[in-house]
């Protein structure tokens, strides 16, 4: 292994010769170990985008961000707007997971996970189904208006809008009651922001995925610019094999001349199934997202002219540069030093310490809140005896489906004590203010005139399950 990993230079977008940079890319279908594999990434993510939303958990939707209550419902779990940093840690995790991922295997997201490339990959399944394959297409393109080329393009954009809309719907059930949504749009009684969010989506979804496609990775997404940022040369990439390869071209039956020494037969497949258009053989490009169907294309062609597979595969830059061995690069047995990089391990300490922290703030989380606010129009008052009271709002909240049972009680000054009713019910997944009054006595009183005094609120939950006991600090003023 070279001593220090070298940042890969990403060459620019270089797509197929007499291929002009505005046409229309046509992909091939291709199949494959690498076509299968996105298929079922395809599969998986639209399983969980589509489906999730309709389970039920305790009589309600399992998983919902409850935007106008404030609430986000995952399981049994519910989140307030106080545990924004468990989003922020999650987002953190995410973002360590791609970068991780990145150095791993170049832009392994793009080509299998990433929403464009799903959706794309969706749209384009029902463009060859309508419209035929590759060169159907392109004929399709270019003829005349035909009652042929309108019922089969009129029937592309229907199922497309069918799709969108669906989606958009889908969308919109991660925020309100899906079950409720439904019906709501079929019998015409939806609310405003529902019917917008779901029309807007759905349009977002059609344009993206119908029509924008490939320029929204070329020249829309960041991603593919600063990716060599986290690529090094043990980075396992899509790469052609020059040396193997070139130079190109297929001998000529009957010619006296040697035997062509290059493998590629220069069929150009690689370029027509790739989503995006480029070429692989020039190269590491910033349009080329790692879905590997170059791969499944040329490893077909070599098997039908009898060479080994591998002429375009996963392996590392410098493994392509002939610093390595073609054998071993990508062969389960010794992926091991993949693993064995400084930045990965960086990634893994990051994500793994993020989850230990998360688990455990969600293991130990109360089942209630509390924030205590001194009631600004009563600082301080003299009552009956010369008694001294304190007036605070408690902001309680609760965070299970289950009744509360509260009991407040202070600490931290001997001899105040809660005048107020202290024994509260709140009522499940609810909030509320209490105010309530803190009374010293005039013996203490006299002896700390002119002080301000720290003091403790403590809030106990004697629920049917478990009890929690929250603290919360704030002041207490005696005046001279």
């Amino acid at each position: 292994m070279s001593s220090t990993p070298r940042v890969i230079p990403i060459q620019p977008v270089s797509l197929m010769p007499g291929v002009e940079a505005a046409s229309k890319v046509q992909p091939k279908s291709v199949k494959g170990r690498f076509s299968r594999l996105r298929w079922l990434m395809l599969a998986l993510t639209q399983l969980f985008f589509f489906g999730l939303p309709w389970l039920e958990w305790q009589g309600r939707q399992m998983v919902r961000f409850d935007l106008e209550a404030k609430r986000f419902y995952l399981g049994s779990l519910i989140f307030l707007p106080q545990d924004l940093i468990f989003l922020t840690g999650l987002l953190v995790f995410c973002a360590m997971l791609l970068f991780a991922a990145t150095t791993l295997a170049g832009r392994v997201w793009c080509g299998f996970s990433c929403p464009q490339t799903v959706y794309t990959s969706l749209f384009m399944w029902v463009e060859r189904h309508t419209e035929g394959d590759r060169y159907q297409r392109i004929r399709l393109d270019q003829s005349g208006w035909t009652a042929n080329k309108l019922l089969r393009r009129g029937g592309k954009h229907a199922l497309w809008i069918a799709i969108s809309l669906w989606t958009g719907f889908t969308f919109v059930g991660w925020f309100s009651p899906i079950r409720e949504v439904g019906p709501q749009i079929l019998y015409g009684t939806v609310g405003f922001w529902d019917a917008f969010w779901s029309l807007f989506y759905g349009v977002a979804c059609y344009g993206n995925a119908g029509f924008l496609r490939e320029k929204v990775c070329l020249h829309m997404c960041p991603y593919g610019r600063f990716q060599g940022a986290l690529m090094d040369s043990e980075t396992l990439i899509v790469g052609y094999d020059v040396k193997r390869g070139e130079p190109r071209g297929v001998p000529r039956k009957g010619s006296d001349e040697p035997s062509r020494p290059g493998a590629c037969v220069d069929c150009t497949l690689c370029v027509q199934v790739c989503p995006t258009g480029v070429d692989i053989r020039n190269g590491l490009q910033a349009g080329c997202i790692g879905c590997a169907l170059c791969i499944d294309a040329c490893d077909a062609v070599m098997d039908k002219i009898g060479q080994p597979r591998g002429l375009i595969r996963y392996a590392r830059q410098r493994e392509l540069q002939g610093e390595g061995q073609a054998s071993q690069a990508a062969t389960p047995g010794n992926l091991g030093g993949l693993f064995m990089r400084h930045r990965l391990r960086l990634y893994a300490g990051v994500m793994g310490g993020l989850l230990l922290a998360m688990a455990w703030s969600v293991a130990h989380r109360p089942d209630i809140r509390v924030d205590v606010i001194r009631d600004r129009g009563v600082m301080a008052r003299l009552v009956e005896d010369g008694a001294v009271e304190n007036l605070y709002r408690l902001q309680l909240m609760n965070q299970t489906e289950q009744p509360q049972r509260i009991a407040i009680t202070v600490e931290g000054l001997p001899g105040a004590q809660v005048m107020s009713r202290s024994d509260i019910v709140l009522s499940p997944v609810a909030d509320m203010q209490w105010t309530v009054s803190v009374r010293l006595p005039v013996s203490q009183a006299a002896r700390l005139a002119g002080q301000t005094l720290p003091i403790r609120f403590q809030v106990a939950s004697r629920s049917a399950t478990r009890a929690d006991l929250v603290s919360e600090g704030s002041t207490f003023i005696v005046p001279r």
